[in-house]
């Protein structure tokens, strides 16, 4: 059995619609479907009843499971009505899918943050099948596994359903997605739009450290596997971590794993040999 049999995507596109839709398929889609709501919002069937679709919403459909799509005209907040919604959606199926499906019990709505890593998998999805000539179609079945296995992770991650909790985990996505780089704590709390106090507040309660340890942790964790595995100097490696300051980056670094960077990479690459 070939990749693309045990994870087949059968259709994948990118919709954007400006004019009223309806679809409604009351014995089930057929295949495994996963919609991703990008931009405005629609109603779709959740757990028997139609319900608004926003921005950051996943659906999860089984092949038996009935679908309904409704897009409207809505007010906005100038009073204009309009219609406006943009979404991700592919059908697959597979051996691979049925396995993963049934490992736990998967809501229909999840709601996610959209991140450019899971935006890119989506993308990479629908521009695979849009090639007219494929001579490796095995590509999109590792693609949708992929994001199968990202969608089980997001989950997994996700501390809780209140929406303390839902901000807390999107603080956390800010400070994985940037800690290469230098940001304030200001930067943190605006990315989400609370003060930082409060952020500062969440982001402990929710996973018992505070963003500055954990912004470490993550800026020496990258900093730890480049100067195992890459060849750039430790200089390098420490600007490209988000340490603007060797000095400071040595002393926390030797602080965490009892010894020197470069005392560091000599010995674990002796024991890659």
């Amino acid at each position: 059995m070939t990749a693309d049999q045990i994870c087949q995507v059968l259709t994948a596109g990118f919709s954007f619609h400006r004019k009223p839709y309806y679809f409604s398929q009351s014995d089930g889609v057929k295949n495994y479907l996963l919609r991703l709501q990008t931009d405005g919002r629609c109603r779709a069937k959740v757990n028997g009843k139609l319900t608004y679709i926003e921005s950051g919403d996943l659906l999860l459909y089984h092949p038996t499971e009935p679908y309904e799509l409704k897009i409207d005209n809505e007010e906005n907040k100038l009073g204009e009505v309009l219609v406006e919604s943009g979404d991700y959606h592919i059908f697959f199926s597979g051996q691979w899918v049925d396995e993963w499906w049934n490992k736990k019990k998967r809501p229909t709505l999840i709601k996610v943050d959209l991140t450019e890593n899971l935006l890119t998998l989506f993308r990479q999805i629908v521009l695979e099948q849009r090639r007219i000539a494929n001579p490796y179609p095995e590509i999109p079945s590792y693609y949708m596994r992929i994001l199968c296995l990202e969608i089980d992770r997001l989950l997994s991650e996700q501390p809780t359903s209140t929406q303390n909790g839902y901000l807390a985990f999107q603080i956390k996505n800010y400070i994985v997605e940037n800690a290469s780089t230098l940001f304030k704590l200001e930067d943190v709390a605006s990315s989400v739009g609370i003060s930082v106090s409060r952020a500062v507040h969440l982001f402990k309660e929710a996973f018992d450290t505070s963003i500055m340890q954990y912004t470490m942790d993550v800026r020496l964790n990258m900093a730890r596997e480049r100067i195992i595995f890459s060849p750039m100097p430790l200089e390098h490696i420490a600007e490209s971590c988000g340490f603007n300051s060797y000095t400071y980056f040595h002393r926390v670094f030797r602080s965490k794993y009892g010894m020197a960077p470069r005392e560091f990479r000599t010995i674990h690459r002796e024991q890659l040999l």
